[in-house]
């Protein structure tokens, strides 16, 4: 009995395990509640624990458009906290960390040149 309550456990970790909630498309262009001076569009696959995608900066001043960004990371054990990196074709790049929570992503910047906001919630657009 204590064996198949084991391989229960072992099988529901490792189903939680293997979600992948990074993996979509997200922005702030619909918060209600946000600053309008740019959109923040990150586009997310999750495969395991590697993150893989695109991201861009749109904003009327053009000083505040980014341009098409790759976004690489790696997503921490529980699945919860992601660390990306985003880098231009000329070479600038930026840090940051993401915490999900129900179709919601909290992106705080933590590195890097100024491409993107410090902080912004994202809401997600579709899968």
């Amino acid at each position: 009995m204590r064996k198949i309550i084991l391989l229960i456990i072992f099988i529901s970790f490792s189903a939680h395990s293997q979600t992948n909630l990074f993996t979509g498309t997200w922005s702030n262009e619909n918060c209600k509640d946000c600053s309008k001076k740019y959109i923040l569009k990150i586009t997310m696959a999750q495969s395991n624990n590697k993150i893989f995608g695109t991201a861009e900066v749109i904003s009327d001043n053009a000083e505040l458009n980014s341009g098409l960004m790759e976004v690489t990371g790696h997503v921490y054990v529980l699945g919860e906290k992601a660390q990306i990196t985003m880098k231009t074709k000329s070479g600038l790049s930026a840090g940051a960390t993401l915490y999900v929570s129900e179709n919601i992503i909290e992106f705080n910047k933590s590195g890097g040149s100024d491409l993107v906001p410090k902080e912004v919630i994202l809401k997600k657009l579709y899968e």
